[in-house]
């Protein structure tokens, strides 16, 4: 397979995410602020006596961080447990690859790689088993020795695990993919490998972020789509379980938000792997390399951030009146209605954009080919399934009240991240489409709100 040409040879590369100093600062950044946000969860507020102690040199900032518990709380007491902790998401994720590899599968090919259209890679399509699979072993399958009867038995996992080593599994697991990232970073340099052209732009630090290889594969599994649905997606589940179980350990009871929540990021970690061949036309899967962008997002960002409201609740629980709850769900309907609706549009007119059923939707021929949808979800803003997926991700946040902004990080931090993607796509879209993506931009005015931004 041939390799792209050396962006960094033409003098013409486009950085993104401010460069390499925006790409240091960002692998730098991630891994504590995962951190601080599980010991923020915890106690509640934003807590930065580490920071006002080694500011004004009472102590150390080791010390400091030791003391506050942020990294390993129980490590004094058992020297072992981080080693046991990275050995079981290590078992996690090997148990996800056995269930992709021997489930029953569609097979699906992909977009063409790199607008090659003799070259698609063919994915397996087994997440929604995999997700059944999944709860179904946790709750029925997990092997226990029964001292009583001296044999060992099949029962339910102790799921409260995962929140009383919430933030050593963290540590490890912030570890182990900043590992993998940096053998995904020298593998792509092993052989012929089709890199991305983001993440080809000759300077080492921005394209370990970005990721250099564009579709790493081990003979025919796909890292990159493995690592976007898998592990971490039904890892942020099960923590949001686990939390749900422990309040009704300290309770007695589970609250309306703790319901509410994890039934709202329950039916979206579902609806992620139930709709899951709608990820292979995304921007992570045709576009962006592997690196650490993406894998650390995919296996440390996303369970143990997107899980924060959970583990705020155990705690700080606001015990929201049953009209708060019923407004939030309103809210949430809304949102997913707009998210799923705009998508399935998509999806649809994408595979076969003359199905009789799409016939009443209008759009713009491009000089490409491609077909651009000017009507329907599409038609009132260009990037319509963000806002509901916003609306969604606020409602987690909202079910936690106002005592404290720790569980708005989420609504703060996505808000960031779509704009930026947005602004991200309009850039390849317009030199993509060239002048037809100016011709669609009157078209469709407006990014996310229609009459309104």
């Amino acid at each position: 397979m041939p390799t792209t040409v050396d962006a960094a040879s033409t003098n013409q590369f486009h950085y993104e995410f401010g460069g390499p100093v925006g790409a240091l600062g960002t692998v730098l950044a991630l891994p504590v602020i995962v951190m601080l946000l599980a010991h923020w969860t915890d106690v509640g507020f934003v807590d930065l006596r580490i920071f006002r102690e080694t500011i004004h040199g009472s102590k150390p900032f080791w010390t400091s961080v030791m003391e506050s518990n942020i990294l390993c709380p129980s490590c004094m007491s058992s020297p072992t447990l981080l080693l046991r902790c990275g050995a079981s998401l290590v078992a996690w994720f090997c148990f996800q690859v056995m269930l992709e590899r021997c489930l029953p599968s569609e097979l699906v090919q992909g977009t063409p790689v790199k607008g090659d259209a003799n070259l698609r890679l063919v994915y397996r399509i087994n997440g929604h088993l995999a997700f059944w699979v999944t709860l179904l072993a946790v709750h029925v399958g997990w092997p226990y020795w029964d001292e009583q009867h001296q044999m060992y038995q099949l029962g339910a996992f102790p799921l409260q695990l995962l929140y009383t080593y919430y933030q050593e599994l963290a540590l490890c697991d912030v570890v182990i993919c900043t590992a993998l990232s940096f053998y995904m970073y020298l593998g792509s340099f092993a052989g012929d490998k089709i890199l991305a052209d983001g993440g080809n732009s000759g300077n080492p630090i921005y394209d370990f972020f970005i990721g250099r290889e564009l579709n790493p594969r081990i003979g025919g599994w796909d890292w990159k789509q493995f690592c976007e649905l898998r592990p971490g997606l039904m890892g942020w589940m099960l923590l949001n379980v686990a939390c749900m179980k422990q309040q009704h350990h300290e309770l007695g009871y589970v609250t309306g938000s703790m319901i509410l929540l994890n039934l709202f990021q329950g039916i979206y970690v579902w609806d992620a792997q139930y709709q899951e061949r709608a990820i292979l036309t995304t921007m992570d899967i045709t576009t962006d390399g592997f690196g650490f962008m993406l894998l650390f997002g995919d296996l440390a960002w996303v369970p143990f951030t997107y899980s924060v409201q959970a583990r705020y609740l155990v705690k700080h629980d606001p015990h929201l009146s049953p009209l708060a709850l019923a407004i939030i769900l309103a809210l949430h309907v809304a949102g997913y209605l707009i998210f799923r609706g705009a998508n399935n549009e998509k999806d649809a007119f994408r595979r076969n954009p003359n199905d009789a059923a799409l016939q009443h939707l209008s759009f713009l021929q491009t000089k490409r080919g491609t077909k651009l949808l000017t009507s329907g979800w599409w038609g009132l803003a260009r990037k319509i399934n963000y806002t509901g997926d916003y609306l969604m991700g606020l409602t987690w946040c909202l079910v936690c009240g106002f005592d404290s902004i720790v569980p708005y990080f989420y609504a703060i931090y996505f808000l960031i991240l779509l704009v930026h993607r947005s602004i991200r796509d309009d850039h390849m879209c317009h030199e993509k489409y060239g002048d037809d993506w100016l011709e669609y931009k009157k078209l469709v005015p407006y990014r996310f709100i229609p009459g309104i931004v």
